[in-house]
């Protein structure tokens, strides 16, 4: 099993996540090195494959920061572009990221970007969609096809939203020079949303890489008053967390893990706690009869991204 470290909690005060608990964050240089020394304990453990992004807030400075105290050509960098954070660490910002999908918005936040080589493995177009456009953009998917071959990047997307799958279908089919462009996609699954399965099997049959993001549904998988619709969930969940003597969040990793072979699993943990529990996911199989009653969990892709838009950032 592959895990990751996604950084969108390490670099910015508030995400959206309804069990994220109050670290002290109103203090930046406090949580600069609250969010270093969790960089320092996933490499410890044994993770080397970091997702982020500019508009995760500090968090891409901070990587470089800290892959600058490191010697190791293991360390993988998947970074972004489209997204500017733009709540400047106010906690009562009511606006946090804007997007924009140009060709400046492109060069310029490569030129940031860039600091991270020879590290910087994947470069990915941040939330993609059909609405901006980008996937016919020829001036940018010349750039990053220019990207591609001058760094030996592998060129990414990441999707949100009701039409994952769309997105994913039509990029496929973006080729510049008679190419493929894209190589790696970065794609929302978890045991209540699991469009993905509709064209994993394509994806791997075409060698795409597949890494797997919010596989605790911005921790909708833990029990929760305000979600009664999920008690069966719920009690599935407490029991093969009983079961295999690991956290809820190891079981929905290792769902994902074994639903997706051989993509890799992004854990979005802001402590050290939280990544210590979400590692225990190498540590066990969930069974077949397992997986199977999880699948059955599949609520409809309106209705997951319609819940999760009622989310607020904390």
């Amino acid at each position: 099993m592959k895990l990751g470290l996604g950084t969108a909690a390490l670099g910015r005060p508030q995400y959206i996540n309804i069990r994220t608990k109050n670290i002290q964050k109103t203090n930046l240089a406090a949580f600069r090195k609250h969010s270093f020394s969790v960089l320092e304990e996933a490499y410890a453990l044994g993770v080397r494959y970091f997702d982020t992004a500019p508009g995760y807030g500090l968090a891409e400075a901070l990587v470089l920061e800290w892959l600058q105290t490191k010697n190791d050509p293991s360390i993988e960098i998947a970074t972004k572009w489209g997204y500017t954070y733009t709540a400047n660490f106010d906690e009562n910002a009511t606006i946090h990221e804007v997007k924009e999908h140009s060709l400046a918005k492109l060069n310029e936040q490569w030129e940031f970007s860039k600091q991270l080589l020879p590290a910087v493995k994947v470069y990915q177009i941040h939330s993609a969609t059909l609405a901006t456009g980008v996937l016919e953009n020829h001036a940018v998917l010349e750039q990053l096809s220019y990207l591609k071959k001058e760094h030996h990047l592998k060129i990414g997307l990441t999707t949100t939203g009701t039409n994952q799958v769309e997105v994913l279908k039509k990029a496929l089919d973006v080729q510049v020079g008679g190419t493929q462009i894209f190589d790696l996609f970065q794609v929302t699954y978890n045991f209540l949303e699991q469009s993905l399965q509709e064209i994993a099997a394509e994806l791997i049959q075409q060698e795409k890489t597949i890494v797997i993001k919010e596989a605790l549904a911005n921790g909708r998988v833990f029990k929760n008053e305000n979600y009664q619709q999920y008690k069966l969930l719920y009690k599935a969940l407490a029991d093969l967390s009983q079961k295999h003597e690991v956290g809820i969040d190891a079981i929905s990793l290792k769902y994902c893990a074994q639903r997706i072979p051989e993509s890799t699993i992004l854990s979005g943990a802001s402590t050290i706690q939280q990544l210590q529990e979400n590692l225990k996911a190498s540590r066990f199989m969930l069974r077949t009869e397992d997986l199977s009653l999880l699948d059955t969990f599949k609520i409809p892709t309106q209705h997951y991204w319609s819940e999760r838009k009622k989310l607020t950032w904390n």
